[in-house]
């Protein structure tokens, strides 16, 4: 019997999703069931459920996900699960970054279905999939990125759900009431996330997020 392979897609655009959809459920070779997400808080429910997805397809301008801490989020907390980026940020650089962040692969929008087919049948096979785009030469990761991308990977799924929030501009209350806790299980959160991230406010615990959203560009965030 063939195997059958469960697939997360996590794409904040209907209409990207469909194009997934139609392409994933006629071209690959194995037999596949597809669960669309729209949004990082989705993602985290589906997985905190169960962990033994297949794979994920993962937009990087989704909502909550911050750049590329979406990325380092899944990767720390279900490394057996592999992930594919799918961005129509096509620059060399993003996709470097991508790689250098754990992913498996990387899937431009503008692909076409077949490329989009072989892609995701090659790390469903084990594989890789990476744009000829990639260059050795590009940039690796600063000492700073590679310090905030481990401080983001230590944080739990809940307290990357609060630092998102704070990143929103949400205060405590509201944040409890969006989770549906109490404002002191906020309050503790904040604090165990401001320590983890080596912050003392919400702004620097922002900035934090600020430097993987721009990472995405190549550029660096201004003090």
């Amino acid at each position: 019997m063939a195997p059958i392979y469960e697939i997360l897609i996590a794409d904040d655009h209907p209409l990207f999703r469909s194009a997934l959809f139609q392409a994933l459920s006629s071209g690959l070779s194995a037999e596949i069931k597809l669960t669309e997400v729209g949004s990082i808080a989705e993602l985290q429910s589906l997985l905190e459920q169960r962990s033994t997805w297949d794979l994920v397809l993962l937009d990087l301008n989704m909502p909550g996900a911050h750049g590329f801490s979406g990325l380092v989020l899944l990767r720390s907390q279900y490394p057996h699960v592999p992930v594919i980026v799918i961005s129509a940020q096509e620059e060399a650089a993003v996709v470097k970054r991508a790689r250098d962040f754990g992913a498996s692969g990387f899937i431009p929008k503008s692909s076409s279905l077949e490329d989009i087919q072989k892609a995701v049948q090659d790390v469903l096979d084990g594989d890789l999939c990476w744009p000829a785009q990639v260059h050795e030469d590009a940039a690796p990761l600063s000492a700073e990125e590679e310090t905030i991308s481990a401080q983001l990977a230590s944080l739990t799924p809940q307290q990357f759900r609060v630092l998102s929030m704070v990143c929103d501009g949400l205060l405590n209350k509201q944040i409890a009431y969006e989770l549906n806790v109490s404002e002191a299980t906020v309050k503790a959160h904040v604090t165990a996330i401001f320590r983890k991230l080596g912050v003392r406010t919400r702004t620097q615990a922002a900035m934090a997020l600020q430097h993987m959203e721009l990472a995405t560009s190549g550029r660096q965030p201004q003090p």
